[in-house]
C-alpha cells in the first residue's frame, strides 16, 4: 500500500492545502494529514477543530486520514510506516527552506520528500493571510472551503 503524509498546522486549511491533499490522494493509496502541534503558538482554531474541518473537507477523497502529532515529522512517519512526505511549494523561498527540511528528514530516517508545485491560483495563499484578511472583514470565500468560511465567521464574530 502506497502511503504519504501531508503535514502542516492548517490553521485553517485553505484551498491551496486542499489542492495539494487532493493531488496526493490521487497518487497514494492512503494520505495522512498530520496536523502538527506547536505548543509555543496559539492558533485561531484548536487542534480538534482543525482536525474536524479537515476531515469534513477531505471526506470526498475517501483515502485521507487526519490526526494530530507533536514532535518530529519523521517519527510520525516511522510510527505509521509512511515512506513519503508531500509538500506544496508556492515560491522559490519555500524551496530553500523545504529543501533543508527534506535533506534533514532523509538523513534522519530515510523518509523521502516530494515537492508538488502549487496551483498558480493559490501561489500567494497562506493560512496567516486568510486569517488576517478575514479578521479585517475581507472576503476570503474563494480562498477556503465553505465549512472553513463558516467557522472563520463564527470565530471572528462575523456573519
Amino acid at each position: 500500500m502506497r502511503r504519504a503524509v501531508c503535514p502542516g498546522s492548517f490553521d485553517p486549511i485553505t484551498n491551496g492545502h486542499l489542492d495539494i491533499i487532493a493531488r496526493a490522494s490521487r497518487l497514494y493509496d492512503v494520505v495522512h494529514v498530520a496536523v502538527m502541534i506547536n505548543q509555543s503558538k496559539k492558533g485561531l482554531f484548536e487542534i480538534d477543530e482543525r482536525i474536524d474541518l479537515i476531515r469534513e473537507v477531505t471526506a470526498e477523497f475517501g483515502n485521507v486520514q487526519v490526526e494530530s502529532f507533536h514532535g518530529l515529522l519523521v517519527d510520525f512517519c516511522k510510527q505509521r510506516d509512511i515512506p513519503a512526505i508531500v509538500k506544496g511549494l508556492r515560491a522559490v523561498s519555500d524551496f530553500d527552506y523545504e529543501l533543508q527540511m527534506a535533506q534533514m528528514n532523509i538523513g534522519l530516517s530515510g523518509v523521502e520528500t516530494l515537492f508538488v508545485p502549487t496551483n498558480p491560483t493559490y501561489s500567494f495563499l497562506s493560512s496567516s493571510l486568510v486569517k488576517e484578511v478575514a479578521a479585517w472583514g475581507g472576503d476570503v470565500s474563494h480562498l477556503v472551503p465553505e465549512p472553513v468560511l463558516a467557522a472563520l465567521g463564527t470565530r471572528l464574530g462575523k456573519k
